[in-house]
């Protein structure tokens, strides 16, 4: 038997994900554009062990039950029957922030666990399929798979729903300065958000305009065009946040300090920061910037009340595998 330890980082969304075409296979209604946050990671370590009676699941050194150890179960199902193996698994995860709050820990988390799990299985799957199997566990999940700045293509199909990376990391020096007003772990999580978003009046049009915004993003990212890029970035966030406060029953994720941040960064840029926010499901305000004006805002948001914790992070890389033990 082998332990496979694998590191995946967590991504924040230019433009949104926010609904399912299938949620059983989580082929979303959108096609997605994203950045991974170097230095914001999941580590996950797995081991196939035929002594085992059922998986076990440790998460951030505490032993996982209901809900999160079920959908890690699921997960580890989907593994199996692609190694052709019933053997169960013990499966160690631990997050270096927060979980549950906002700052896409489902992504990293099951893009970890996919890469080590069926490296630990014997299987060696490209990008490509690592990609498609990750979005079982957690659709968001697909994006860390690929290195620096990646593109989810919606697709029709399980095959045709993957990411690639479109640009490498260091190809634009953005900064995520991740503001946490709150880093409990959120009451509504972002699979259920997703299973509502088509009882929203708006999301139909969310969803009509996504193509064209994902366009706008992908031309000014690479053409390194902030301001188009601020202006969109944004604009899609509020979008996906409209829908969520109109889904029935409603989803309110942001909390006062949440308004101030983004009226506060609005003035900044006015007077000339490079900076834009946008929100995942949660509280937390990912701040945007070119890497020149990283420490200003930084101080800023020090500075702002409700504000418990700043983080920041480059583009990030590709899920990888850290270490493989024997025995």
């Amino acid at each position: 038997m082998k332990t496979v330890t694998a590191r995946a980082f967590s991504n924040i969304a230019f433009i949104k994900y926010w609904g399912n075409t299938d949620d059983q296979l989580r082929l979303p209604v959108n096609s997605s554009l994203s950045m991974n946050l170097d230095g914001i990671y999941t580590e996950t370590s797995v081991r196939w062990d035929e002594a085992l009676a059922s998986d076990e699941l440790t998460l951030n050194n505490e032993q996982a039950s209901g809900a999160s150890l079920n959908r890690v179960v699921a997960h580890l199902d989907s593994i199996r029957q692609r190694a052709n193996i019933q053997t169960y698994a013990q499966v160690l995860s631990s997050n270096n922030f927060p979980t549950g709050a906002g700052i896409a820990s489902s992504a990293s988390a099951f893009a970890a666990l996919t890469l080590a799990a069926t490296q630990a299985a014997g299987l060696d799957l490209n990008k490509h399929e690592l990609s498609t199997l990750a979005r079982i566990g957690s659709g968001s999940a697909s994006r860390s798979i690929p290195a620096g700045f990646v593109e989810w293509h919606k697709g029709e199909s399980h095959d045709e729903s993957y990411a690639e990376s479109i640009a490498a990391p260091d190809y634009w020096d953005l900064v995520d300065v991740i503001a946490i007003v709150n880093s409990g772990h959120k009451a509504v999580g972002s699979r259920e958000g997703h299973h509502s978003a088509n009882t929203s009046d708006l999301q139909g049009a969310r969803v009509a305009g996504a193509a064209q915004r994902l366009e706008i993003c992908k031309k000014a990212l690479l053409e390194r065009d902030f301001a188009t890029f601020a202006e969109v970035v944004e604009h899609d966030s509020n979008l996906m946040h409209a829908v969520m406060m109109t889904s029935r029953p409603p989803l309110f994720y942001w909390l006062p300090p949440t308004l101030a941040i983004m009226e506060q960064v609005r003035l900044w840029r006015e007077v000339g920061l490079h900076v834009c926010y946008t929100l995942d499901a949660g509280p937390n305000v990912h701040c945007l910037c070119l890497a020149q004006d990283a420490d200003e805002v930084k101080a800023g948001l020090t500075k702002l009340t409700g504000v418990e914790q700043v983080r920041s992070a480059i583009p990030g890389g590709a899920a990888h595998v850290i270490s493989v033990s024997e025995g």
